[in-house]
């Protein structure tokens, strides 16, 4: 990789997450681990992230500040990559500990209460969320994956049921619900929101 600077950095191969676990980077970057190699997230578009902080600000009275995790919480998935950075989550209380070291949900703890993905243009980025992201986090049996799609005008709610994703799509004027608790928002007032 050559940094803006001209300066080549060279990553190593890691044979496991635990031996990725163990790798710092002076710059902080996210990566994901695919097929042992990183490869690094590129930053969110400023739609998104504002799309993402409406919905976190949203959710900070019904379940508190610190459960609501922004797009720097790491999510260790089975599958190629190995890591995901999801727009935002909530998490479960006992994480909150877990956390403290570092804001990586391991395999063996406990899934997350809800996983948000903003769909960013493009059809890569649109079967990551709908297809790929859609697998690990039902492999993870995360009960809650919202994808909020600005490019189609919905938000799809899948909730996991004994068979898999049971899934209702939010346009316009109808409201979502978090753990059956009204978050007295619209889909266009999420939509709208970046």
């Amino acid at each position: 990789m050559i940094l803006s600077t001209g300066e080549v950095v060279k990553h190593p191969r890691f044979e496991s997450f635990e031996e990725y676990l163990e790798y710092t980077d002076s710059n902080n970057r996210l990566y994901e681990l695919f097929n042992g190699k990183l490869v690094e997230v590129p930053p969110e578009s400023g739609f998104n992230i504002g799309i993402a902080n409406f919905l976190l600000a949203s959710f900070l009275p019904i379940v508190g500040y610190l459960r609501v995790r922004g797009h720097g919480l790491e999510l260790e998935v089975n599958g190629e990559p190995r890591n995901r950075y999801p727009d935002l989550t909530i998490i479960k209380p006992e994480h909150i500990e877990q956390l403290r070291s570092r804001n990586t949900i391991r395999l063996s703890m406990a899934p997350l209460d809800l996983v948000i993905e903003v769909v960013s243009p493009g059809n890569l980025q649109r079967d990551r969320d709908y297809i790929a992201k859609r697998n690990q986090y039902l492999d993870r049996e995360i009960p809650a994956y919202w994808i909020v799609d600005p490019q189609v005008l919905e938000i799809t709610v899948l909730t996991l049921i004994s068979a898999g994703y049971q899934e209702q799509v939010y346009r316009g004027s109808d409201k979502l619900l978090f753990q059956d608790t009204l978050l007295d928002l619209t889909a266009d007032e999420i939509l709208s929101a970046g």
